[in-house]
């Protein structure tokens, strides 16, 4: 567990289902995606379980609420002897913005992947993500390549 100024980052927990499941609705919509009841039922199940291959899940609490979650995974580099680590999933409540809360959540998984020997962390944001952008050109470094996927 960390915390900066009153922003409390923590593993996330079977109670927080409910408030998770709000705050990861709001970041797929905010990506205009949306995911079946089945992938929200696995995707905690996984956030929840100790198998290190699978996704981990820390969140953010502001006055006892949930307002922000990071999702992350550790996966093999063909580069690199270590794992690297992939953020995948960033969301802080957009009334809590301004008070810590992504960077908070970042700085997390970069103790996590220190801790667990990852040399790096890397995540992807769309190009019109202006506002979390600000944030990442602060505390990361931009990069040339461009995502392509299977069509």
């Amino acid at each position: 567990m960390s915390q900066t100024n009153d922003v409390v980052v923590r593993a996330l927990r079977g109670e927080d289902e409910e408030q998770w499941r709000a705050l990861w609705t709001e970041y797929l919509t905010f990506y205009e995606s949306s995911v079946s009841e089945e992938v929200y039922q696995s995707s905690f199940a996984r956030l929840l379980g100790n198998d290190p291959q699978d996704f981990h899940g820390l969140v953010a609490e502001l006055d006892g609420k949930l307002v922000g979650l990071v999702h992350y995974v550790f996966h093999r580099h063909g580069w690199k002897i270590e794992n690297v680590c992939y953020l995948q999933d960033l969301y802080a409540d957009p009334f809590a913005r301004g008070r810590g809360v992504g960077r908070a959540l970042i700085e997390a998984v970069y103790a996590a992947a220190d801790k667990a020997g990852a040399p790096s962390v890397y995540w992807m944001t769309q190009e019109f993500n202006h506002t979390a952008r600000q944030l990442y050109d602060r505390i990361g470094t931009v990069t040339p390549f461009i995502k392509y996927q299977r069509s």
